[in-house]
């Protein structure tokens, strides 16, 4: 049975568990809160560099978008995400975030001119620039202190340009890097946006079934304790096990999913965890989280 049959099969008006970043599903667990008051921090007082991190699937990508809803009627934003590359790549991507265009003769000149005169003129007309810069982990030191090259920008109290920089822990640790003391002096503030603990993953998934028209029951209490440990509530993770298991559900017409049919499905090999994301959630939670023997 494929996916959009189960939504019948439940009554949904859609499927609960998609992969793609969906603001309208967005839950606001206590990090996701903690992370928007940081993101809102730095926009309501026009900090030049604001940095937040999160593990792979930790609802990172959603933020943004949520971020872009807010902000779309009081700044002009650039959006950008795995930018790579070395001097002058960087500032490539920056123009066309910002729809400006650039010439194959431009050189590097040229081309920042051109950046610094439509951020000054945008600050003319009552607007500032917010450059959001995803999967920011990517870029190197060096890009990383062109970034700190473009604050230069602002002068005196007024901020005409800020950057916001999202990615994997890895972004922490380059900003911490001895060559980038001058642009972690900068990040006026900062956040780490960690995996949901069990309480939130059991509110996070009865959230969405209650969102496309679920009564919220449709996984029972057992079956997410079992998704937890699996995925150590990592919400992409969450979703891509909620949803097999809800199209497992309804091609043996069970109205629930139980510990049982959580079992069969990880035992049938159709959910599969990267090593690497294996070894985080034994870093973080080494302790296998107990389960109930109840069947349902």
């Amino acid at each position: 049975m494929s996916a959009e049959l189960y939504t019948t099969f439940f009554g949904f008006s859609e499927r609960p568990f998609t992969l793609q970043p969906d603001p309208d599903f967005l839950f606001w667990s206590e990090g996701h809160k903690r992370a928007r008051t940081v993101l809102e921090y730095g926009i309501m007082t026009h900090a030049p560099l604001t940095v937040v991190t999160g593990e792979v699937g930790a609802g990172k990508t959603t933020l943004i978008q949520y971020l872009l809803r807010t902000l779309e009627q009081r700044a002009t934003i650039g959006l950008i995400s795995n930018a790579q590359g070395g001097r002058g790549d960087l500032l490539h991507w920056v123009l066309y975030s910002l729809g400006l265009k650039t010439e194959p003769g431009d050189d590097y000149i040229s081309m920042f001119q051109r950046f610094q005169d439509f951020v000054i003129e945008e600050y003319a007309e009552g607007r500032h620039v917010v450059l959001i810069i995803d999967e920011a982990q990517n870029l190197s030191i060096e890009a990383l202190e062109e970034l700190r090259m473009f604050t230069n920008i602002n002068s005196g109290k007024d901020e005409l340009l800020q950057l916001i920089l999202v990615g994997q822990p890895e972004l922490r640790q380059l900003v911490s890097a001895p060559a980038l003391s001058q642009f972690a002096q900068r990040v006026t503030a900062s956040y780490h946006l960690k995996g949901l603990d069990a309480t939130s993953t059991r509110d996070y998934i009865r959230h969405r079934l209650m969102h496309v028209g679920g009564t919220g029951d449709e996984i029972s209490i057992f079956a997410i304790k079992a998704i937890y440990e699996e995925t150590r509530g990592v919400p992409r993770l969450i979703n891509k096990l909620c949803d097999l298991a809800l199209v497992y559900a309804a091609s043996v017409e069970r109205r629930a999913v139980g510990i049982d049919l959580i079992r069969e499905l990880l035992s049938d090999g159709l959910f599969v965890t990267t090593q690497e994301t294996q070894d985080v959630f034994q870093l973080v939670n080494p302790v296998k989280v107990p389960l109930s023997k109840a069947a349902e």
